[in-house]
């Protein structure tokens, strides 16, 4: 633009020196032979200026034919990439070596691409995730199902010799229909607690009376197994907010894995300490050592350590599934680690819950 600027400016200069203050031998004309005499010595006159501003006209002409078949290509360059990506090549990206805001346009297809392939992703595992859900309750359902149904067959046809047996009978069906029913609750809880829109209902709380009171309720089932709870406050007074309904179901489950997973030690130790704006809350059990190459998996759901799915610790496997979940809820997060004196579970939680 500046140059085309340029050469109209001189075709104004050369047209004000030449029509409105010409040499006055130039003005001397009154017949169309003059006139044309006129024209030659102003053509002679200005020559060199007109064969240069020609010159740079038509050089500017070709140049902008180049540049806008240039535009072009690149233009349709793009929209082959596209139509190759559109085609399910997902994993291709367009080259941004183009000039100009083409390369700005091509960054931002290449992102919007990128983004469209994990949201894809993301639905891919969502659908796989469910696909397995369905799976690991047809299978955890299934097998206690079958026991009760083939006792209760057998108490229909009467294959039983003693009120003996026909006690043990029923206690086995009503033993796993118990199981049937734990397993509901906690595939219910934890679909609750996925959904990041389930409500808190928030409230201070001393954590030293609620560790303390938790810690009372198993104390009968640590005595069987010869076990002892105990709790140990770091930070002495220590208040938090949180969710006590949903945040007591962790502990519990906590503690619950430690009796059922830490029975080759004697003790349970329950440490709490203040870090920061956080709370950190341990639960640490001298039991077996869990492989490391297990401990990003403990919170999966239905994962169990055992290759076997082995019911002989019992639960569901949704226990540690469910922790994770509703610590996230109140804004913390959760971690194991293991080595071959003691395992913990590491809870990190917001002294003040902001979100609710």
């Amino acid at each position: 633009m500046g140059i085309m600027y340029f050469i109209y400016m001189g075709l104004v200069l050369i047209f004000n020196r030449v029509v409105q203050s010409p040499p006055p031998e130039l003005l001397k004309w009154d017949t169309l032979w003059e006139l044309t005499l006129f024209v030659d010595l102003v053509l002679v006159r200005y020559r060199r200026f007109i064969l240069v501003t020609a010159t740079i006209v038509a050089m500017l002409f070709t140049w902008w034919r180049l540049y806008r078949r240039y535009k072009q290509m690149q233009l349709r360059h793009v929209l082959d990439e596209l139509r190759y990506v559109a085609a399910g090549n997902f994993e291709h990206r367009i080259e941004a070596n183009l000039s100009g805001n083409m390369n700005d346009v091509v960054h931002s297809i290449n992102r919007l691409v990128e983004s469209t392939v994990m949201a894809m992703e993301e639905e891919r595992k969502i659908e796989q995730s469910k696909d397995e859900l369905i799976t690991n309750v047809s299978h955890d359902i299934r097998t206690p199902l079958t026991s009760i149904i083939g006792y209760l067959g057998l108490i229909e046809e009467g294959q039983y010799s003693s009120e003996e047996d026909l006690k043990r009978y029923i206690h086995i069906a009503y033993t796993k229909s118990l199981q049937m029913k734990v397993l509901v609750d906690d595939l219910f809880e934890y679909t609750k607690v996925r959904q990041t829109s389930t409500p808190l209902t928030v409230q201070t709380v001393k954590l030293d009376r609620l560790l303390e009171q938790i810690a009372a309720e198993f104390e009968l089932e640590s005595s069987r197994k010869e076990m002892a709870i105990e709790v140990e406050m770091k930070t002495k007074e220590l208040q938090i907010e949180f969710d006590v309904d949903k945040m007591a179901r962790v502990f519990n489950n906590l503690i619950s894995n430690a009796l059922k997973y830490g029975k080759d030690g004697n003790l349970i130790r329950i440490e709490a300490d203040k870090v920061g704006s956080e709370a950190v809350v341990s639960v640490i059990n001298n039991g077996k050592m869990i492989p490391k190459e297990s401990l990003d998996e403990l919170f999966n759901r239905f994962y169990r350590v055992e290759a076997s799915r082995s019911q002989q610790t019992g639960g569901t496997g949704l226990g540690l599934a469910i922790a994770q979940s509703i610590v996230s809820l109140h804004g913390g997060y959760i971690y194991a680690e293991s080595n071959d004196k003691e395992t913990k579970f590491v809870m990190h939680l917001p002294l003040k819950q902001t979100n609710c």
